[in-house]
């Protein structure tokens, strides 16, 4: 098949484990792959360098010294352009493909529209992908052999942490350009803090990570102009004992975003993004869940 051909010797997401969980928390970091398999390429009008304008570049490698804390990562090895696993599961435009798609995809959301549906049609500022139409079956198959089993595994992590600590808080990661700025203001924030407008997590949880940011010296905005994609709001549960934070990260703090190169900043960044989550993910019980443990 085409896309076990694409991945062939290379696992198209990979789970970064400490020989112990330690911490209620997990990492995700869902666009920051970077392996563009040759049909891709191929199948594009674009150039690689052109098409990575959509990747959160190395936002795996600023938040893996989380995981010296206890704290499991998942990370995709494919490109957000190939296969955008922060959609729903048939989140699909119908013009990007030759045959018709089946009823339940859903070809109306904002998203799609955007360009920017679970196979994204668009890069950058409106970039065509693709030289032509693609065949349905290219988008059944990237779902049934990428999404799924990613999300089955995020879900897996989720529910074990649960299952060990009593509640799991999600902290999805992304990278922002270093243009955006939040909401109607002219301040670029170096980093958003998403909650769903307080759907997605505790407000105590959302308040201790922008305290800790700013304590930091960061500029940190809420929600705007990012409050969290389709991640954030289909697994932030909190009365069920999930919450999840989406969390932006300026480029412009660790990326020249025209040669992809990293700046000489990024190991300090790493390191205050590390030391972040390991404050964040050692918080009390009552912090997250708004209750105190029997074990605090």
């Amino acid at each position: 098949m085409p896309v076990d051909d694409d991945f062939a010797g290379i696992h198209p997401f990979r789970v970064v484990a400490p020989e112990g969980q330690t911490l209620p928390v997990v990492l995700n970091s869902p666009h920051s792959g970077r392996y563009y398999p040759p049909r891709f390429i191929a199948m594009s009008r674009l150039s690689q360098s052109v098409i990575r304008k959509s990747e959160d570049c190395f936002v795996d490698e600023l938040v893996l010294p989380g995981t010296t804390f206890g704290i499991p990562m998942l990370a995709a090895e494919f490109p957000r352009a190939y296969l955008d696993v922060n959609r729903e599961a048939w989140e699909l435009d119908p013009h990007m493909f030759a045959e018709q798609l089946p009823a339940f995809a859903n070809t109306r959301s904002a998203r799609v529209a955007g360009g920017l549906g679970t196979i994204p049609k668009l890069v950058g500022e409106g970039l065509n992908i693709y030289n032509g139409k693609l065949p349905v079956a290219e988008a059944f198959e990237r779902i049934h052999h990428l999404y799924k089993p990613y999300h089955a595994q995020l879900r897996e992590m989720l529910l074990s942490t649960r299952a060990r600590f009593g509640y799991a808080v999600l902290i999805d990661c992304h990278s922002m350009p270093a243009t955006v700025k939040a909401g109607e203001s002219n301040i670029r924030p170096d980093f958003v803090i998403g909650d769903r407008f307080g759907t997605s997590a505790s407000a105590l949880l959302s308040r201790q990570a922008i305290t800790l940011l700013q304590a930091s010296g960061y500029a940190v905005a809420h929600n705007k102009p990012y409050s969290g994609g389709f991640i954030t709001e289909h697994y932030g549960r909190p009365s069920q004992g999930i919450h999840v934070l989406q969390l932006e990260i300026n480029r412009g703090l660790y990326l020249d975003e025209k040669t992809y190169r990293k700046k000489a900043r990024f190991p300090a960044l790493a390191n205050d993004i590390g030391r972040f989550l390991g404050e964040l993910s050692a918080l009390p019980s009552s912090y997250i869940t708004g209750t105190p443990l029997a074990a605090e």
